[in-house]
């Protein structure tokens, strides 16, 4: 079997990955609140020569919970250590990562709400006591040996802070929450990668791209990169016609639905009559997951007000009917007009 080396095109893309990634709380765009309570808490703890607290980090994804558990250790001038909850099946995962800490070190545990039970549990003394109890044995003849670790700091990262046993919530020192990203904030983030990209954008094409980004900057990156590829291919420059091009080629329409968004939404409005549906049905009439329906369509449909939750099911607002281009009967409009 032959071996493809990396070309130095492959190597640079690859280090445009890691340049997109904001280095310090300065570059770091967006999320004003959160930044500023960090940068607190970083300061207090270098001044107190102490390692900061724990940090969970909840909201949703893409904006920008790993990039801010690396500033944390970058700012702080100590090692990461990175890991995910999937990952900790087990106390002695848990365990072998803990006791291999350097002192101040930072463990980064994204989706940490996946953790198993046993793991969180150990997790408890850990955060709190810096220390962890081994069982040696089994049955009566069991013994427990303590074992103390050094002081570090633990950043959870988690999309679904509600699935947290309140034990494990209740040993983060600072709880962050980040906020989905305005237009403008994301037209920052795209001119710094258009910046990187050495892409010489035309007035309002970033501006575009921002609009359809669903609020998100890992959105806006990716879609920043398939309209220079559009360009590239087409040979021509990043403006507004480009940009449309582009966006209508990734089937990413004027307010950011993708194509199983739009299939969600037309499912309701033609084959359900704008609802309520069940969101079983749903799931089995457009051929996906519940989980994904649940998780990954429904909270953006339902932000920008085009679905609402009812107690029957899933009902179309009226907004959703002229996004389609058409009008609800007036029976079904009381359906939607005071959404529980």
């Amino acid at each position: 079997m032959s071996i493809v080396k990396p070309t130095p095109e492959s190597e640079a893309e690859l280090a445009f990955e890691g340049a997109l990634r904001p280095k310090s709380l300065r570059e770091f765009v967006g999320q004003p609140n959160v930044r500023r309570q960090l940068e607190v808490l970083l300061k207090a703890a270098a001044l107190q020569q102490r390692t900061p607290d724990h940090i969970l980090l909840a909201g949703p994804p893409g904006l920008g919970k790993t990039t801010l558990a690396m500033i944390v250790a970058e700012e702080s001038a100590r090692p990461l250590r990175m890991s995910s909850g999937p990952a900790i099946q087990h106390a002695g995962d848990l365990a072998a990562v803990l006791s291999s800490l350097t002192p101040g070190e930072v463990l980064f545990i994204d989706e940490i709400h996946r953790m198993a039970r046993s793991a969180e549990e150990m997790l408890y003394l850990a955060m709190e006591d810096f220390r962890i109890d081994i069982m040696v044995g089994k049955g009566a003849g069991a013994t427990s040996i303590p074992l103390d670790l050094a002081p570090f700091t633990l950043v959870g990262a988690t999309t679904r802070s509600g699935l947290l046993p309140n034990p494990l919530r209740d040993r983060f020192g600072f709880t962050a929450n980040l906020e989905f990203y305005e237009p403008g904030e994301l037209e920052q983030v795209l001119d710094r990668a258009a910046r990187l990209l050495g892409l010489d954008a035309a007035p309002g094409a970033l501006a575009e791209i921002a609009g359809r980004s669903r609020g998100t900057p890992r959105i806006a990156n990716r879609l920043l990169r398939r309209v220079r590829d559009y360009a590239l291919v087409h040979g021509g420059g990043v403006d507004h016609a480009a940009v449309s091009a582009a966006l209508e080629l990734y089937d990413v329409d004027g307010r950011g639905l993708d194509r199983l968004d739009r299939a969600v939404l037309d499912t309701i409005l033609t084959r359900f009559d704008g609802g309520p549906v069940g969101l079983s049905t749903l799931a089995a009439s457009v051929g996906e997951e519940p989980e994904t329906i649940e998780s990954v369509v429904e909270p953006f449909l339902v932000r920008i007000g085009l679905v609402a939750r009812t107690p029957r099911g899933r009902v179309a607002t009226a907004a959703a009917w002229r996004h389609a281009g058409r009008s609800p009967a007036a029976a079904e409009q009381a359906l939607f007009d005071d959404p529980v």
